[in-house]
């Protein structure tokens, strides 16, 4: 090896070769070298040129959820109102005046009234055409502690039944659209802004006391179904005071607006929902409610499918500002929310200044519900001595009163899926068991293990011929009804087990 490298380098071209090799390693390394520093150079130059975000930096005043809070800036009289508002919270108004420009309520609500009202502390969930229609309400009357919470911003679509909102707010946080306009109307009202996504995880933050004090009401006025029955189950459990709005899309006549319990609430897609998920969470009533009972009808407004060139674009859910929201376009009259939004506004306001405010009353049904969990039972024990066992008294079935209300309230819609008749209702199993349904596990019990997606709702008559011909009898569904009402019955099955996940 040695004597090769010697005639190597003895030899002239050899030497030459291996001078040019050396040579142009080292002009390339010497460039790679210097394009390597250019480039640390133009970067460091490139992050000196990038100015720090501060405090009036554009990015500051955009919300996680890319909306703008406060795009435009604000006028001469803005300035002055803020200026107004914010001496005024601190005392610096006279009560006089306050108390001059409540006079009409002073002398409906009386002065002891009115100083309930004055003191109460209310929180509006939903700042949209409803829950702003109630903040101006509160306002206006003398509410002086409001928090406002609501994660979207202002658009031209908006102003057909937003209470405040201007061309100039468009873009802008709702809350802080609200809380600007109103404190020109009245200066001394606390307005506490959380420009926030209402939901599950954060209701205890943004349902929480001010400074100490407990909310006296929280109004839903929430257009998002999920979001609506977390809200409400968690008022619901903590003793908080609450009212909702139901759906004001697609409805005209204000003179079906009705308030009252949700448990009585109808005809309303929004209302159907929250009700019954609001069961599968234990919750059945208890809960004011605006809503109306107007029904569709030839000519007007109705949700339209999505469009399928939107289905072709992919992932439907994709097209929401947020996860599980509505991406169609609700057809709103404008002015029903504003209908919605100050019914809403009264009932708080007369609830808190303790004038009486007597609704009509929904006529209860746990007579009726407890009626029919009777005769389930009672069809179950006739059912296990026909097919299985002979001694079947006393048998226990896992169906409760709130179960029986679930299934003839929302699944069935108080009606016969037989027939469509709303009275002498029960609930009894569609399918012949094929299996002994007696658990006698426990000694000296026995319990039929019937679910409750086993049942239809039917009335007595109905229930009695089924009884005979299909659960005890040897025919077979098809041969006792027809084709539709079959499908009829599998389709409300299925349409159940889509809320199973809810339990």
């Amino acid at each position: 090896m040695s004597s090769w490298v010697s005639r190597a380098t003895e030899s002239r071209n050899a030497q030459l070769i291996t001078t040019a090799v050396v040579s142009g390693a080292l002009v390339a390394s010497t460039i790679f070298g210097f394009q390597k520093a250019r480039r640390m150079y133009r970067v460091a130059d490139l992050k000196a040129s990038i100015p720090e975000v501060d405090a009036e930096h554009q990015s500051s005043r955009m919300t996680e959820y890319g909306a703008a809070s406060n795009v435009f800036a604000p006028s001469k009289e803005d300035e002055r109102s803020t200026a107004l508002a914010a001496r005024a919270r601190k005392g610096d108004y006279d009560d006089d005046l306050i108390l001059e420009q409540l006079a009409r309520n002073r002398v409906f609500l009386t002065d002891d009234g009115l100083a309930k009202l004055r003191s109460a502390f209310v929180i509006v969930v939903g700042c949209g055409g409803v829950g702003s229609h109630a903040t101006a309400a509160l306002a206006r009357s003398g509410c002086a502690k409001i928090r406002l919470i609501d994660f979207d911003q202002v658009t031209l679509s908006s102003l057909n039944r937003h209470a405040v909102a201007t061309l100039a707010d468009v873009g802008t946080s709702k809350v802080h659209t609200l809380r600007k306009r109103l404190e020109q109307i009245t200066p001394w009202t606390h307005f506490e802004c959380r420009n926030e996504l209402f939901n599950e995880q954060s209701a205890a933050a943004q349902l929480a006391d001010l400074n100490g004090q407990q909310p006296d009401f929280v109004i839903d006025a929430i257009d998002n179904i999920d979001s609506k029955v977390a809200l409400l189950n968690y008022c619901w459990k903590n003793n908080l005071k609450v009212i909702s709005s139901m759906g004001a899309g697609c409805k005209s006549d204000p003179t079906k607006i009705f308030i009252g319990d949700i448990s009585a609430s109808t005809d309303d897609p929004l209302s159907k929902s929250t009700r019954r998920k609001l069961r599968l969470l234990g919750v059945n009533d208890g809960i004011p409610v605006v809503f109306s009972t107007e029904k569709p009808g030839p000519g007007k407004a109705q949700l339209q499918p999505l469009a399928e060139e939107e289905f072709a674009k992919g992932n439907v859910g994709d097209l929401g500002v947020l996860a599980d929201f509505r991406v169609r376009i609700l057809p709103v009259l404008g002015t029903m929310p504003a209908i919605f939004g100050l019914a809403v506004a009264n009932h708080v306001i007369l609830s808190i200044a303790g004038y009486p405010n007597d609704y009509l009353p929904s006529k209860s049904r746990d007579k009726m519900y407890d009626g029919i969990l009777g005769a389930l039972q009672g069809a179950e024990e006739r059912l296990a001595r026909a097919l299985f066992i002979q001694d079947a008294q006393g048998l226990k079935i896992p169906i409760t009163q709130s179960d029986v209300g679930y299934l003839i309230e929302e699944v069935y819609s108080g009606r016969s899926i037989i027939s469509g008749l709303s009275t002498r209702l029960v609930l009894s199993r569609w399918k012949k068991p094929s299996t002994n349904f007696i658990d006698e596990r426990t000694p000296g019990q026995k319990a039929s293990t019937i679910k409750m997606n086993d049942l239809v709702s039917m009335t007595k008559e109905e229930a009695t011929k089924h009884e005979k011909q299909v659960l005890k009898g040897d025919k077979t569904l098809e041969e006792v009804y027809d084709a539709e009402t079959i499908e009829r019955v599998e389709k409300r099955m299925k349409e159940e087990a889509r809320y199973e996940r809810f339990r």
